[in-house]
């Protein structure tokens, strides 16, 4: 038998987090977060890493179309997406955190551009110069001094199970609207539905084929070679233009505020409450990572890990780009090939940085049909998603913890199910909040499990004679 997977017999879902039973805690990685590898299977994991960050591969086109921009300034998003995600992943993998977390395109950044962007006064000039100033404001509080920081006082939080599965569960609800609707695609899309559904889950085959039945060495190429078999199976029925290629510069060269440059408080508080969830939902997958790998994970460490993504907000809002967040998908793809190693990672953000420089090989990789991405995504996100289900096991429950992560839970995903009619009559910085699951599900669970869960629960006293007894 394959002894990747008999891992699993003895700790159920294979996570290696400690059990309430005092079970010593095993690593779920067969290669540690600092061993290193040979450089061919170096960059074929690196690679992988790249195709995993989804984001990367649908957010640039859909705010360039969406404010009707030339192809050569979508190209430039692409660019400058690639490379932002690349610095800040080689910061974290050797100098910040010194873990394997790839830092991909946060959602919520993006969110809140295209909603920014579309007010009447300013455009994208005034979302960026925003932006820049609510990083600006993001990256102080996220400074370490002494191994400390202001945002790093939550850290201690996210180390109670509760919590850190919770916020791990809001984050995959957060980005599952990206997952499976993607996946099937639209009615205007050219394989909607049946070929995108046939090729995901030709893709999905693949990835539980590998990791499941292929062996150390093929369970290390899982995702690719799903992506692969999917996007074979896709153009057999809608054959790939490489029109987007071709009309593609080569060499992107970062500007500063390419889309101009302005600044509105209230906008500026509206991307600081976007950039809240992007830390609280690292800090809980940064220990994900470090209880897989058993790594020590300390406050100090952490907060650093928080600067190095407020840093990388500022840089993505000077050239025109998103803030970035640890991606559950790789998360996903580091539990699915069960290598660890941060010169992984490091790895693929030295070859996010050169294809970020040279637009061509981007919109090459941009040939590989959205449908087979996201059918991988929806398979990673749902790993990581059951790991926040494995942790909220470990919970001692009782009514307290039921009330504190019940009613957090229905009011994150209640957010996303408000009416639209009624969501534009609210302020704006009220409907994104609404619309981000980990705000708004994530603070309230904070608030009640510290006003709830911080001390014992009351128990009726006992007679002092039955006390004496059950000491004996």
């Amino acid at each position: 038998m394959d002894p990747t997977l008999s891992n699993n017999t003895t700790d159920p879902g294979g996570l290696g987090g400690s059990m309430e039973n005092d079970v010593a805690p095993r690593r779920v990685f067969d290669v540690g977060i600092n061993e290193r590898l040979p450089f061919s299977q170096l960059a074929v994991l690196g690679v992988q890493n790249v195709f995993g960050m989804t984001g990367m591969f649908v957010f640039p086109g859909i705010l360039g179309r969406a404010f009707h921009l030339p192809d050569e300034q979508i190209a430039y998003l692409y660019g400058m997406t690639f490379m932002v995600c690349g610095i800040i992943t080689i910061l974290q993998s050797v100098l910040f955190l010194r873990l394997p977390i790839a830092q991909g395109p946060y959602a919520g950044s993006f969110g809140a551009l295209m909603t920014v962007g579309h007010l009447q006064a300013g455009g994208l000039g005034t979302a960026f110069g925003s932006f820049f100033a609510a990083s600006l404001i993001w990256c102080v509080l996220t400074v370490p001094i002494r191994g400390r920081s202001f945002v790093g006082l939550f850290a201690r939080h996210l180390r109670v199970p509760i919590i850190s599965g919770m916020i791990v569960m809001l984050i995959m609800v957060q980005i599952a609207s990206v997952a499976l609707p993607t996946w099937i695609g639209s009615r205007t899309s050219p394989g909607f539905p049946g070929i995108n559904l046939l090729s995901g889950a030709v893709a999905v085959a693949g990835i539980v084929v590998s990791m499941l039945w292929g062996g150390r060495r093929v369970r290390r190429v899982a995702i690719l070679l799903g992506l692969a078999l999917g996007t074979i199976c896709y153009t057999l029925f809608q054959p790939v233009s490489f029109a987007a290629v071709a009309a593609a510069p080569f060499v992107v060269v970062p500007h500063i505020f390419p889309f101009g440059f302005g600044v509105r408080a209230d906008l500026v508080v509206v991307f600081l409450l976007t950039l809240i969830p992007a830390g609280m939902g690292s800090m809980a997958l940064y220990q994900t990572v470090a209880d897989w790998g058993d790594e020590k994970l300390s406050s100090g460490r952490m907060s650093e890990g928080l600067f190095g993504v407020a840093l990388g907000s500022v840089v993505a809002a000077v050239w025109g780009g998103f803030s970035t967040i640890a991606y559950p998908d790789n998360i996903g793809i580091l539990r699915a090939t069960r290598v660890g190693s941060r010169f992984v990672t490091l790895t693929a953000g030295i070859f996010l940085i050169v294809l970020g420089g040279c637009v061509k090989f981007d919109m090459l990789l941009v040939i590989v049909p959205i449908p087979v991405i996201s059918a991988a995504a929806t398979l990673l996100f749902g790993i990581v998603f059951m790991h926040g289900v494995h942790i909220l096991a470990q919970v001692e429950w009782d009514d307290r913890r039921l009330i504190s992560t019940g009613l957090s839970f229905l009011v994150g995903l209640g957010g996303l199910f408000v009416q639209p009619e009624v969501m534009r009559a609210m302020p704006l910085m009220l409907q994104l909040v609404l619309q981000q699951p980990v705000i708004s599900g994530g603070l309230t669970l904070v608030i009640l499990h510290s006003l709830l869960c911080s001390k014992p629960a009351v128990t009726p006293a006992r007679p002092a004679a039955a006390v004496v007894r059950a000491r004996h």
